[in-house]
């Protein structure tokens, strides 16, 4: 599966509009789980990049993060606050990989922290769980046009401009 940094080699329209997005939202997106019932679960989420990947990392003992644990499907969305999507949307979608390795999980506490100033530096995560994108979508306005640009994995971006 590809990680964050494969992804964006192979979709960087879809790439380039998320980590804008990411970006101007405070890092929050809405992260979509499967329940154990099989109904869906949408969550705030403030996944963060480190070292070339992208990371759901969060509150131990959280619904979300035991959904992800069980089924390790998810969806990923662009926090919108404009109907006018005027600044552009993203959506990517795939699975997770919890990973084990506390060198790591420091390196990410040090990151927030010298980001953000929350120090979670010494402690250890319940879950830490690497994004592998296998779709993706994205909108973004160009010329007075809205472009929706698609990629599954294995392929290439595609555009349809709707007028």
């Amino acid at each position: 599966m590809p990680l964050w940094t494969d992804f964006a080699a192979a979709a960087p329209r879809i790439a380039e509009v998320f980590v804008r997005r990411h970006r101007a939202c405070g890092n929050l997106c809405m992260l979509g789980t499967l329940r154990p019932d099989g109904f869906p679960r949408i969550s705030p989420m403030e996944p963060r990049f480190l070292e070339g990947d992208l990371w759901i990392v969060g509150m131990p003992h959280t619904a979300k993060f035991a959904d992800l644990f069980a089924d390790p499907r998810f969806a990923l969305h662009t926090a919108t606050v404009d109907t006018q999507v005027g600044d552009g949307d993203a959506k990517i979608w795939g699975r997770v990989e919890d990973v084990r390795d506390e060198a790591l999980h420091e390196r990410f506490a040090q990151s927030v922290y010298e980001e953000i100033g929350l120090d979670l530096r010494g402690q250890s995560f319940d879950h830490f769980f690497r994004v592998d994108v296998v779709g993706a979508a994205s909108i973004a306005l160009e010329d007075g046009h809205l472009d929706v640009t698609t990629w599954r994995e294995g392929g290439t971006e595609t555009v349809t401009r709707k007028h």
